[in-house]
């Protein structure tokens, strides 16, 4: 597990990201599930510390288990990685247009995010331990 150290704090936010193509079309085929990985990963340049751990592809879906820094909304992570992606896949693959009929899309709306951590237990180790080791230098204070 790795910590990033920010100028004002220390966090470990991962996420699990889930969209799928509009009206479930099967269109992620290997050439096209290779140009959206190799794309996603590019999309990140103009996001400093945003970053792709895994990246998995059914024909009609992606997921993703990403870093998203807290200086960042994830809604608009995932909202510039679908509309910039979307744009890309269909001047790259212009038989797109004849799956959606000219309809300017490619992903669905929504999304499923989810957050992995650090599970109950070590939270609760942590945080116990973290009030002995305090009430005993205050005590050496007095």
């Amino acid at each position: 597990m790795e910590y990033h150290i920010s100028g004002h704090g220390v966090y470990y936010l991962k996420y699990h990201v889930v969209w799928v193509a509009k009206y479930r079309r099967r269109i992620l085929k290997p050439g096209v599930k290779e140009y959206l990985e190799k794309l996603l990963y590019g999309l990140l340049r103009s996001m400093p510390g945003v970053g792709i751990e895994l990246i998995g592809c059914d024909l009609d879906h992606v997921h993703l288990v990403m870093d998203i820094p807290p200086k960042y909304a994830v809604s608009d992570v995932l909202g510039q990685l679908k509309s910039q992606s979307a744009s890309r896949l269909r001047k790259k693959f212009l038989w797109l247009e004849d799956v959606y009929w000219k309809e300017a899309v490619v992903w669905s709306p929504g999304c499923f995010v989810s957050s992995v951590g650090i599970d109950e237990e070590t939270i609760k180790r942590y945080v116990e331990y973290q009030g002995r080791q305090d009430s005993g230098q205050q005590r050496q204070l007095l």
